[in-house]
């Protein structure tokens, strides 16, 4: 759908956009599931984090993949969802699940790291460039270990692959998730530098 022609219907689709993306984007799948399935409140369990890797941490490994898919499918729907009233709405709902992720107001604005979410994102917006970033994120994980270092890599790539496709404005937000994306990763990163990050399979 090409992008709205009066500025007033313009501003109206975009808060609609942004309020659909923060809505879907700060559902706490992580938290849901591991509740539904008697597991108590993931934010007591090894970093606190409701996100797949500290699901993982419960050793439900099912649980995990779960949350992984449904915390990339909100993104990927309010992308998609949103699109319908331009490449601009889609852009900024896009933007918004990934701050309802990373910020829910249901959570006093502590949720996850946005990895999963970053990548659902991009799915909607460009699945090239998803595919891509999902073999680095995997590609790195396999040779290091390091579920963080391997989601910092990836989320760095992303902008540039876009870039590569011709992808400018969807590189710029891109560039902006990623930005936001290390600065979740801070603990980890000094972790990583004084070697003391744990590696995938342990606690």
């Amino acid at each position: 759908m090409p992008e709205p022609d009066s500025l007033e219907t313009a501003w109206r689709l975009w808060l609609a956009s942004v309020l659909l993306g923060y809505l879907l984007g700060s559902i706490p799948f992580g938290l849901l599931l591991t509740r539904m399935v008697g597991l108590g409140d993931i934010r007591n369990v090894g970093s606190g984090n409701i996100g797949a890797t500290n699901v993982l941490r419960t050793g439900r490994k099912g649980l995990a993949a779960a949350t992984l898919v449904l915390d990339a499918l909100k993104g990927t729907a309010a992308v998609l969802i949103a699109a319908r009233w331009g490449p601009t709405a889609a852009l900024a709902a896009g933007f918004a699940a990934f701050l309802g992720h990373c910020f829910p107001v249901w959570l006093r604005f502590k949720g996850g790291k946005g990895v999963a979410t970053f990548l659902g994102i991009l799915l909607g917006l460009h699945w090239p460039t998803m595919i891509l970033t999902a073999v680095i994120w995997i590609g790195t994980a396999a040779l290091t270990r390091y579920s963080s270092l391997s989601a910092l890599i990836a989320a760095a790539a992303a902008p540039v692959v876009l870039l590569l496709f011709g992808r400018t404005n969807t590189a710029l937000l891109v560039a902006i998730l990623a930005v936001i994306v290390w600065a979740r990763h801070k603990d980890n990163l000094k972790r990583l530098m004084a070697g003391e990050e744990a590696r995938i399979g342990r606690a």
